[in-house]
């Protein structure tokens, strides 16, 4: 297992920017566009032996000749106001089958992370994710936001369309974030340094099928934008939300009735706070009607 710098950059007042997959993959989304929008230099990556399976082998003359893994890559940019840090992993070290990180090898990577992070004096760490919500996909997605340290929660709330997590409807206090982006923060909170994960609402309904939500990761980019000052093109993922409306329309379209007719409810009553994740009765009846309708949808929708 190693961390492997090809660069090592003297950056001015840097901060971390995290993505990984995840639900609707928010978070990978809205990192590797900033990423791509900033035009960031690759300078570092985690080798993936000791997290991950081959994704391919590749054989030529019957002789395999090499194998293919996940990438964990470090990318930096030098701006104006600060400088950026990004990492980008392409999956999740994961155990048994859970789609999320979770054990030795999660701690492992997170702490990874971190060292290049201290190394280069990032004063801030970013991750996102998603939130599941009682919303409706023609609804501009909110940000929830989480925060390390309790200095930190005022500046969140000065930023458009944020909520943080305490202040959902029937949450409270209480709350969790799977995977990396949660425990990132968490580690980063051990060291001292400060963390915030941004999460992009997207519907329950959609939070069990394999579409990407871009519509939400724009949301947590404008977040970002206003955070650190950065010249994102606001309009940078029209393209790609306009095809996942067209499609996710259609999928919507082709709900029994009694489906459709109580998420409309939602859709024509707009929740002015918004609420908290499924309860154990919604998700009772999503399983029993929208994972059964998507599943039978694999012949048909």
């Amino acid at each position: 297992m190693a961390l492997i710098l090809h660069r090592e950059p003297a950056l001015t007042n840097p901060d971390m920017i995290v993505g990984w997959p995840g639900i609707g993959n928010i978070g990978l989304i809205t990192v590797d566009t900033i990423r791509q929008a900033v035009q960031a230099e690759e300078m570092g990556e985690i080798e993936p032996w000791d997290f991950f399976y081959p994704s391919k082998v590749i054989i030529r003359g019957s002789v395999l000749t090499d194998m293919e893994f996940p990438t964990s890559k470090f990318y930096y940019k030098r701006l104006a106001n600060r400088d950026i840090v990004f990492f980008v992993g392409e999956e999740q070290p994961v155990s048994r089958e859970s789609m999320y990180a979770e054990g030795a090898r999660a701690y492992e990577m997170a702490n990874m992370v971190l060292d290049v992070a201290e190394k280069f004096g990032c004063g801030r760490i970013y991750t996102s994710g998603a939130a599941v919500a009682i919303t409706h996909h023609t609804h501009k997605p909110r940000v929830w936001a989480v925060a390390n340290q309790k200095k930190i929660l005022a500046e969140l709330k000065t930023y458009p369309n944020m909520v943080l997590m305490s202040e959902v409807e029937g949450r409270g206090d209480q709350g969790s974030i799977t995977g990396l982006n949660g425990l990132l923060v968490g580690t980063a909170k051990k060291r001292k340094c400060p963390g915030v994960c941004l999460m992009g609402e997207i519907p329950d309904y959609l939070s069990r099928v394999p579409f990407p939500y871009p519509k939400a990761s724009q949301a947590v980019i404008e977040v970002l934008s206003e955070a650190l000052n950065l010249n994102v093109d606001p309009h940078v993922l029209d393209g790609m939300i306009g095809q996942m409306d067209t499609v996710l329309e259609s999928v919507y379209q082709q709900f029994p009735a009694e489906i459709k007719e109580r998420l409309e409810q939602r859709k024509e009553t707009p929740q002015a706070k918004p609420r908290a994740t499924i309860t154990e009765e919604d998700q009772k009846w999503l399983k029993e009607h929208i994972d059964d309708f998507f599943k039978k949808g694999d012949k048909g929708v």
